[in-house]
């Protein structure tokens, strides 16, 4: 690398540590500040000489990392400072899990020492097989939550830039990423991250599949828009009639949920795309039934599949009600009712 091309690559991972200080969710105080320049030049030492299979050099992965905790999920400092560090100790030899706590404390290295552990179970098992036990063992590994939003925060990165590695490198870490973190994603209530982990992984295992499904949903979206808007708006009508004040949104299909249902219930593209989906907002609990009342009344329900996960909630907290009715020209709707909170 010449000298030039050094400068450019310093001003760009420069520009980067701006970045990470201007998206923070929080109001970031001086003390908070001084933390993370700290992490960040311990970071640069510990991978100076480290680069990424794509080239650049690899100190833009845990900034990355540290701007998705940061600006993606709104963690503090202490999580931004940790994130910066998370891969210091296992891919240096100069720094160890006793020097991250001499320099950031006991809190910065307890996450950094719970992403170490990860790492290192992770080289022991064949997760592809025992996925179910490997999600268990993280959720249970440690007592931090942050260890593990930051461990997810690192797998989003890796996937996003998933593209430089060899076919089958990336379906085995795609298959890794549908099978462990998107499932504890969605167990920890984060949604986008797990729907973007769904579609990036969905793309890496089955490229031709995604692609042709993403045209197909593009083209039958065009079809759609009339039935939705004129469904839509009668849901809205009969709600104010009833003096119900609700927020109504039609809601889009995701790429891998369709592909599921296609694959599991033996279902083709169409009878999956034949199903209209909205979402229901009201201001309470009593206003969900309530307004369950009035969907059943103004469509007939499909027997079998109202679920109310608002009386049973799910694992990671989720309450909606679900029910699935007979819309305006016999088209059927999937309606979920919840509360804003």
């Amino acid at each position: 690398m010449t000298s030039t091309e050094m400068e450019q690559e310093n001003a760009a991972i420069a520009k980067e540590y701006k970045k990470l200080l201007q998206i923070s969710y929080r109001l970031l105080t001086n003390d908070d500040k001084k933390l993370i320049r700290k992490a960040f030049d311990i970071a640069v030492d510990a991978h100076k000489n480290q680069r990424r299979k794509s080239g650049e050099a690899y100190i833009f992965h845990p900034i990355a990392v540290s701007k998705i905790v940061a600006s993606e999920i709104g963690l503090d400092a202490t999580s931004i400072a940790a994130a910066l560090l998370h891969d210091v100790v296992e891919d240096s030899a100069d720094y160890t899990i006793n020097d991250i706590e001499q320099l950031f404390g006991e809190t910065v290295a307890r996450i950094v020492d719970g992403l170490t552990k990860i790492s290192s179970l992770k080289k022991d098992m064949d997760v592809s097989v025992q996925a179910e036990n490997f999600r268990k063992m993280l959720l249970t590994l440690n007592d931090d939550v942050r260890v593990i939003i930051i461990k997810i925060a690192d797998r989003l990165h890796n996937m996003r830039t998933l593209g430089v590695l060899a076919p089958e490198k990336r379906r085995r870490i795609a298959r890794e990423t549908l099978d462990i973190y998107a499932p504890i994603a969605q167990r920890l209530g984060i949604n986008d991250i797990r729907l973007e982990f769904e579609d990036l992984g969905f793309a890496a295992m089955y490229p031709l599949r995604h692609r042709r499904l993403r045209e197909a949903m593009t083209a039958a979206r065009k079809h759609r828009k009339e039935i939705v808007a004129e469904i839509h708006q009668f849901i809205e009508l009969r709600l104010e009639s009833e003096s119900f004040s609700a927020t109504v949104k039609g809601r889009e299909k995701h790429l891998w949920s369709i592909y599921r249902k296609m694959r599991e219930k033996k279902k083709s593209f169409r009878d999956i795309m034949d199903v209209f989906a909205f979402r229901l907002v009201v201001d309470d609990v009593d206003q969900c039934y309530r307004t369950l009342g009035i969907m059943h009344n103004i469509f007939k329900p499909v027997p079998g599949e109202f679920k109310d996960y608002i009386a049973i909630p799910k694992a990671n907290g989720y309450q909606s009600l679900h029910t699935v009715l007979v819309g305006m020209h016999g088209v059927v709707i999937e309606v979920q009712i919840r509360t804003k909170e």
